[in-house]
């Protein structure tokens, strides 16, 4: 299964999102910084790298906040991964968007995002948490 990861950068209570540009699967859609991770490569290093591709930070990691499959209608399911991104060098700019721009958790319902990342989004937004698991601790409802 095709993993991808999503970088949470925070600053000052307020993510970093990025628009992805007309000629981009998911044209003109918001989402966190990342991408997928390549054969060879841990998820901690893709986020590395990823970020370093579209932000120009450098060592960026951190930590796992939660997991779960989706699946776009007509493509085989993919692992979406979400870090909360605690350290990296550099500030970062735009290498490959159409637009970047911090907004406040509450505000990320109201962008047209990639649909894998609503569920995390939801919860980020309603509830002020990352955890997106139910009450039995799993990040998908049994």
């Amino acid at each position: 299964m095709v993993q991808v990861v999503a970088g949470i950068i925070e600053r000052h209570g307020r993510i970093l999102v990025c628009r992805r540009t007309a000629t981009q699967s998911h044209a003109l859609q918001w989402e966190f910084p990342g991408g997928k991770v390549e054969p060879g490569e841990t998820p901690e290093q893709a986020l590395a790298r990823e970020l370093e591709e579209e932000l120009d930070i450098q060592g960026a990691t951190g930590l796992e906040i939660t997991r779960y499959e989706y699946t776009y209608p007509g493509k085989n399911p993919i692992l979406l991964i979400f870090f909360r991104v605690e350290s990296f060098r550099g500030e970062p700019r735009n290498l490959i968007f159409q637009e970047m721009r911090r907004e406040l958790p509450g505000n990320l319902p109201a962008l047209n995002f990639v649909e894998g990342d609503t569920k995390f989004i939801q919860a980020l937004a309603y509830t002020g948490s990352y955890d997106i698991s139910d009450h039995h601790g799993r990040s998908e409802p049994e």
